[in-house]
């Protein structure tokens, strides 16, 4: 029975293991990096930590709606008098009118001065409730209102920010991703540019060493052996800073950066569609709208638009009305009759700023940073207008140099076959197919390299769109 339960876990590690390697080994794709650099880049986590600070200044600045509990207590201790006074009582500011809502309850015992009437309660004590309006200063926006809304738009700016880093990480990880290929690709055809001047090489030793060739063509392979490996070194080199350059948006899930392995790569006939891609087409107001620099700069002007109202709101006399009623409770106190009805009370209070230089100043500045901001808007929408045309037109010409690519890799291979079959038969020289291998191989390059621009361009133009789809951003 042991023996069967260690065969069974024997099978089911080794299963793992090789679903492991197959994972492991099986090619790299874009959506992969994307969702490795969307999960873990350091430049998405500091935006997404920074989103979450300007969450807690929403927070903080709702705390001046708080209710809030005051309270008061005062004894003569000793002299002629001996009286007592607690009170305390609740507050609560609200946003219409600049209102201010407040309830007390007071409770005396002894004697008071003169001066301190207003201390004396029956001998359940007073309860007051009362509300408080700005009719001019203070009544449509006031400090209190200007920090919460102001808070909500850095809220918002910060879903931007978020946003608007994402958008670049992605478009990045994709630029690194296609280098990567392109550049993996380029040295698979010149190691094979290679392994077919050293396989070349045994047969030209056969034939010198039966008097078929002269032993220069030996000395001419081996020359070319020698450039043809300088070429793979080269690419060779760059194959690995592609690498290392894609590491930098590939990472695990830890957060640390992975060096895609070689094996990674994807095959040659994944990567080279033969079918003609079409051009997506552009929208210019559609795709302002969805920028998301230009939406930081519109919440921007919100922003300066309030601090101009508030700037103008101090400039406003100051008129407030207050209601308020006081209903005594229990026996009549010490302060006599005149604490037991309940009072209706009407209050108002005026004041005006003389001078005003300060509200004066703080308004010419908010105009200021206001007219500044919509002049920026200006000069990016159409900086943004031309970066698209740009953009498509790079779209337009990549995908036509890679369809002119691909007809010169089939012209050149036609080349190099009739040519390696005329060398087969005598009829051409070593020096005409070498030179037919590497106008080939050349050829491969330059297509390759043409499918990298045009995938590039596509990651371009997918994030000037904001097309989050094609950029992997989901949430």
């Amino acid at each position: 029975m042991r023996r069967w339960l260690f065969i069974l876990l024997l099978a089911l590690a080794t299963g793992a293991r090789a679903d492991e390697e197959v994972l492991v080994t099986s090619p790299l794709t874009p959506e992969e990096v994307l969702l490795a650099s969307g999960e873990h880049f350091p430049g998405i986590l500091k935006a997404i930590a920074e989103r979450r600070a300007a969450e807690g200044q929403v927070t903080e600045a709702l705390g001046a709606f708080d209710l809030v509990f005051k309270g008061d207590s005062t004894t003569w201790a000793d002299g002629y008098y001996d009286g007592r006074y607690a009170e305390g009582g609740v507050s609560r500011a609200l946003r219409p009118l600049g209102a201010e809502l407040y309830s007390t309850y007071s409770l005396s015992r002894g004697d008071f001065p003169i001066y301190q009437d207003e201390l004396f309660t029956n001998e359940g004590g007073d309860l007051k409730l009362g509300v408080l309006f700005s009719l001019l200063r203070d009544r449509d926006i006031d400090e209190r209102r200007f920090r919460e809304f102001d808070s909500r738009l850095a809220l918002e700016q910060a879903d931007l920010e978020v946003l608007l880093t994402r958008v670049g990480v992605q478009q990045q990880a994709l630029v690194a991703y296609w280098e990567w290929v392109a550049a993996g690709q380029q040295l698979d055809i010149y190691e094979n540019l290679l392994s077919i001047a050293l396989e070349r090489e045994k047969g030209l030793e056969r034939e010198v060493e039966s008097g078929r060739r002269a032993e220069i063509f030996l000395t001419e392979n081996a020359q070319n052996i020698t450039r043809r490996r300088t070429l793979v070194t080269t690419a060779e080199r760059d194959f690995r800073r592609a690498g290392n350059r894609l590491a930098f948006f590939l990472r695990d899930d830890s957060g640390l950066p992975v060096i895609p392995d070689p094996a990674r790569l994807p095959h040659p006939e994944v990567v080279t569609p033969r079918e003609k891609a079409a051009v997506p087409p552009l929208d210019i107001p559609s795709t302002l709208e969805k920028r998301p620099e230009l939406r930081i700069l519109q919440t921007a002007m919100q922003r300066a638009v309030r601090k101009v109202e508030l700037s103008e709101n101090a400039l406003m006399p100051q008129l407030d009305l207050n209601f308020e009623l006081s209903q005594p409770f229990g026996d009549i106190g010490e302060g006599g009759v005149s604490r037991d009805e309940t009072d209706a009370i009407v209050g108002l209070t005026f004041s005006v700023p003389l001078e005003r230089r300060a509200a004066r100043g703080k308004l010419s500045q908010a105009e200021a940073k206001l007219e500044a901001l919509r002049a920026e808007q200006r000069r990016l929408e159409d900086q943004v207008e031309i970066e698209l045309r740009n953009i498509l037109l790079e779209l337009n010409i990549a995908l036509r140099l890679m369809e002119l690519a691909a007809l010169e890799v089939d012209q050149s291979e036609i080349m190099r076959r009739a040519e390696v079959a005329r060398f087969e038969r005598g009829a051409s020289d070593f020096f005409l197919v070498n030179i037919r291998e590497e106008t080939a191989a050349n050829a491969r390059v330059r297509y390759f390299d043409a499918y990298r621009r045009t995938r590039i361009a596509r990651a371009n133009y997918d994030a000037a769109t904001v097309n989050l789809g094609r950029l992997g951003i989901t949430d």
